[in-house]
């Protein structure tokens, strides 16, 4: 069955808001090989910001565009006439907020962006996360053991089969203790898992808030990019950051829907009258925070001379090429790593220097098939 490689990750009618009358808007890109490279070029919304296999998934041995379905069905498609409804200046139902709000949602966490974002910040928490919950584990069970008691089965979590986590044991001949090792793949899978769990549960935080359209005066425009979704903390001029939560009071959060409006809402603030429309030494802000926001390219529906004044773009092609390539290995590499995890071979070279695999901790092992883990016994050095 021929499933979807290409992977948008803003999707194309989200964009066609900014495009013109040939149906083509402006990219400005923020890394390019050389100096000669135009500033601006006029592309489809279908040629730009997609990736192959981006979410694609290995599911009993074979490729599923499962993911990409789900995005689409969800939260793309749902929020279409929304957007119209918004470009047109029309009357909103509860029912068109949902869905716009559903649709902001996915894109703050679908962009590589915030798959580079997640990674780095699970790099530095999951080793202690991963050993504090097997220490836990083995101290509930030997509470559990000495009280008599058998621990409850728990119901697995839905998206169980998303999450490229092994945990294994390793009992020596004649030894009564052990080690219990998590391991836990620092990718694509587990990248996926955290964006389901996003938005089926943690996006419910987002409906709760209160959400206004801002508009762009007269003569001024809201361009978007890769990374159109902003969590703002902003603190006063010039002191600002972009790693806002969604449920974290005070933290703005911004998406333009066109040159003209702007998703918007500050948390636990009552917010302005739909339509209001913003004053120029904030639109000019605003701008740049969309500008600075950017991963890789900036959209827009005319050559906006003001972006690269903005966000100068960076002129490497050493740069350029290694990431282009780095993105044609990806889902060999990706699917490669998940093969080894599942096959129970023991990560070593490569991968456990790069840091994809983050393996931890030692506890005694007695009684640790009743932990109700997903646990491979081994014996020996294995």
């Amino acid at each position: 069955m021929t499933i979807t490689t290409d992977n948008h990750y803003v999707p194309c009618e989200y964009l066609k808001r900014w495009a013109s009358s040939d149906k083509r808007i402006y990219t400005y890109r923020l890394l390019v090989s050389h100096p000669q490279v135009p500033l601006w070029k006029k592309s489809s919304p279908r040629g730009v910001a997609k990736l192959s296999h981006l979410y694609t998934r290995i599911v009993a041995g074979r490729e599923t565009d499962d993911i990409e379905k789900w995005l689409n069905r969800e939260f793309e498609s749902p929020a279409e006439e929304a957007l119209h409804k918004v470009t047109s200046d029309g009357r909103l139902t509860p029912d068109d907020w949902k869905r716009l709000i559903r649709f902001l949602a996915a894109q703050d966490v679908r962009t590589p962006a915030r798959l580079s974002e997640d990674l780095q910040r699970w790099d530095k928490t999951l080793p202690h996360l991963i050993e504090s919950t097997l220490q836990e584990g083995v101290r509930e069970l030997e509470l559990a053991r000495k009280s008599g008691h058998t621990l409850p089965q728990l119901d697995p979590h839905p998206y169980a089969d998303h999450l490229p986590l092994r945990v294994t044991t390793e009992i020596l001949p004649d030894q009564e203790f052990g080690t219990l090792t998590g391991e836990i793949l620092l990718g694509r899978s587990l990248w996926l898992f955290g964006l389901r769990q996003a938005l089926t549960q943690t996006v419910k935080v987002l409906l709760r808030h209160r959400w206004t359209i801002l508009q762009a005066p007269e003569g001024m425009e809201w361009f978007t990019s890769d990374n159109p979704v902003i969590r703002l903390n902003y603190h006063a001029p010039g002191k600002y950051d972009f790693k806002g939560g969604w449920g974290s009071p005070g933290s703005e959060l911004l998406l333009p829907l066109s040159p003209r409006h702007l998703l918007y809402t500050q948390i636990g603030k009552r917010p302005p009258e739909r339509g209001k429309i913003v004053l120029h030494s904030q639109v000019k802000m605003i701008r740049r925070f969309i500008a600075e926001h950017a991963h890789r390219m900036i959209f827009a529906s005319h050559h906006d001379v003001e972006v690269p004044r903005l966000r100068p773009r960076t002129e490497d092609e050493n740069l350029f090429r290694n990431e282009k390539e780095q993105w044609k290995k990806w889902h060999e590499e990706q699917v490669a790593a998940e093969q080894e995890l599942n096959s129970g071979v023991k990560y070593e070279g490569d991968r456990a220097k790069q840091g994809q695999v983050k393996t931890m901790t030692t506890v005694p092992l007695p009684e640790l098939p009743f932990l109700g883990l997903s646990v491979r016994e081994e014996s020996g050095n294995s």
